[in-house]
C-alpha cells in the first residue's frame, strides 16, 4: 500500500481538522446506536418496537434529505454543518439524563430517534457535498471520499465494541454521556476551518420547490445516477434489516449480551473499515461500477449465511464479510456520484444520496421487525437475500449501458482518454 497516495487528502488543514474531529464524534454515535437498540429490546423484548424505533429516527431523512440538498446549494454548507453538531449535542445530552436518572421509556425514546432523524436529514448531503470544499486539489475528492468512509467504518469498529463493554459494566446510561462529550472535538474543529471569503448563494433565484424539480430531473434522467441510486436504496433496506434484527439474533439464537453484540458489529465494523481503505489506496474511479454489482451478488450469499448460521463466531465472520461487501457498494455509488455529478447540483444529488442511503433504511427496519415476528429471523434473512440477488441480477442486466455513459463523461472531464 502507498501510504503517501493512501492519505494525500489530510494535507488539506481543513480536512484534516475534520477527519480529527469527526473520529472522536463517530465512535460516540457509534456507541449510541448499539446503546439505543439494546435499551430499547432490554425494556420492550420485542423486535416490532426494535423496528418502530429504527424507522422514527431514518425515516425523517427519507422525507426531508431532498429539501436539505437545495440548502446545501444554496447557503453555506460549513455553518449549517456547525448548527447539525449542535443540535445532535443537545439530543444527546436528553438521552442521557433521562436513561441515567432512569425515567426513559419507549415513547421518549422514539421521540428523540425523530427529532435526531430530524438533524440528521440535513446532517449527511451537507456534510457529503462539503467534503468539495475542504479539498483545495480536485484530484484528491475521491481520496477524501474514500478516507471519510474509512474514518465511519473504523468508528463502526471501536464504537460498537466500547459499547458493548461500556453497557456491560456501567450500563447504557454511559454510552449516552460519552456520546454527547464526542460532539464537543467536531464542534471546535468546524470552528476553527479557515475558507476563503465567496457567495454562497448560488441558486438565489429559484424557489425551494423549484430547485429541488430541477435536482430530481437532473438526477433520474441521466441513467448512471438514477441506478447508482436505486441500487444504493436497495442496499441500504437490507442494512437496515440487518441492524434492526442483530440484537435479537445475538440474544435469542447466539444466547449473549452487549458484549456478543458489540463482537458482531465490530466485526461488520472491521469489515467494512478494510473495503474503505481498499478504495482510499485505489488510483482510480474506473472500475468501480463492476465492484457494486459483485458487491451485490456477495451479500445475497451473506444474508443466506446469517438466515441459518446458529454459532456467534461464524456468525462474526459472515459479519466481517457483510460489512465489506456493504462498504464497497456504498462508498463506490458516493465516489461515482460525486465524479459525476455537476458542482452546482452536487448538494441536491447527494441529497438524494442521503435519502436512499439513510431514508430507506427505516422502510428494512420496519420490514424486518414484522417479517421477524410473522415467519421468524431465518425466513427473514433468507428473504432479504432475494431481494439482494434480484437487485444484483437487475443491476447487470444495465450494466453495458451504465458502463459506457458513465466512461462518456469521465472522457469528458479527462479522468479517462478519449477514444
Amino acid at each position: 500500500m502507498n501510504f503517501r497516495k493512501t492519505f494525500s487528502s489530510l494535507k488539506h488543514r481543513n480536512f484534516r481538522l475534520f477527519v480529527c474531529g469527526q473520529s472522536i464524534s463517530l465512535i460516540g454515535t457509534w456507541m449510541q446506536m448499539v446503546a439505543v437498540s439494546w435499551l430499547v429490546y432490554r425494556l420492550t423484548n420485542s423486535a416490532f418496537l426494535l423496528g418502530v424505533v429504527g424507522f422514527s429516527s431514518q425515516v425523517p431523512s427519507f422525507l426531508l434529505a431532498p429539501f436539505a440538498g437545495v440548502f446545501a446549494d444554496r447557503y453555506n454548507r460549513h455553518r449549517i454543518l456547525l448548527m447539525v453538531q449542535v443540535f445532535s449535542l443537545v439530543q444527546a445530552v436528553i438521552m442521557a439524563w433521562l436513561v441515567v436518572t432512569n425515567s426513559i421509556n419507549i415513547v421518549q425514546i422514539i421521540t428523540l430517534s425523530f427529532f435526531l432523524g430530524l438533524v440528521n436529514a440535513f446532517d449527511l448531503p451537507v456534510r457529503q457535498s462539503f467534503i468539495s470544499e475542504m479539498i483545495d486539489d480536485r484530484k484528491d475528492l475521491s481520496n477524501a471520499i474514500a478516507l471519510h468512509s474509512s474514518l465511519y467504518n473504523g468508528s463502526r469498529l471501536f464504537g460498537p465494541a466500547l459499547a458493548g463493554v461500556v453497557i456491560a459494566v456501567m450500563g447504557e446510561g454511559w454510552c449516552f454521556v460519552l456520546n454527547a462529550l464526542s460532539f464537543l472535538p467536531i464542534i471546535i474543529a468546524l470552528w476553527m476551518m479557515r475558507f476563503p471569503l465567496k457567495n454562497k448563494e448560488q441558486l438565489p433565484h429559484k424557489k425551494v420547490n423549484s430547485a429541488l424539480k430541477e435536482g430530481i430531473r437532473y438526477a433520474f434522467h441521466f441513467m448512471p445516477i438514477r441506478t447508482l441510486l436505486v441500487t444504493l436504496a436497495v442496499v441500504s433496506f437490507l442494512t437496515g434489516m440487518v441492524q434492526t434484527l442483530m440484537p435479537v439474533f445475538v440474544k435469542d439464537i447466539y444466547h449473549g449480551g452487549p458484549k456478543a453484540l458489540g463482537f458482531v458489529l465490530s466485526m461488520s465494523g472491521v469489515g467494512a473499515l478494510c473495503g474503505a481503505l481498499y478504495l482510499a489506496g485505489r488510483q482510480t474511479v474506473v472500475g468501480l461500477g463492476r465492484l457494486i454489482g459483485f458487491s451485490s451478488i456477495i451479500l445475497g450469499f451473506v444474508f443466506v449465511s446469517l438466515g441459518l448460521i446458529t454459532n456467534l463466531w461464524l456468525a462474526g465472520i459472515s459479519a466481517l464479510l457483510m460489512g465489506l461487501v456493504m462498504i464497497l457498494a456504498i462508498s463506490s455509488v458516493n465516489v461515482i456520484l460525486q465524479t459525476l455529478v455537476e458542482e452546482n447540483m452536487r448538494g441536491r444529488v447527494m441529497s438524494l444520496y442521503g435519502a436512499a442511503l439513510i431514508g430507506m433504511a427505516p422502510l428494512g427496519s420496519l420490514a424486518a421487525g414484522w417479517l421477524a415476528g410473522k415467519i421468524g429471523l431465518s425466513l427473514t434473512m433468507v428473504l432479504g437475500s432475494g431481494v439482494a440477488f434480484l437487485a444484483s441480477f437487475i443491476y447487470w442486466q444495465n450494466y453495458p449501458l451504465f458502463r459506457s455513459q458513465i466512461r462518456t463523461v469521465y472522457a469528458q472531464k479527462g479522468i479517462i482518454p478519449e477514444a
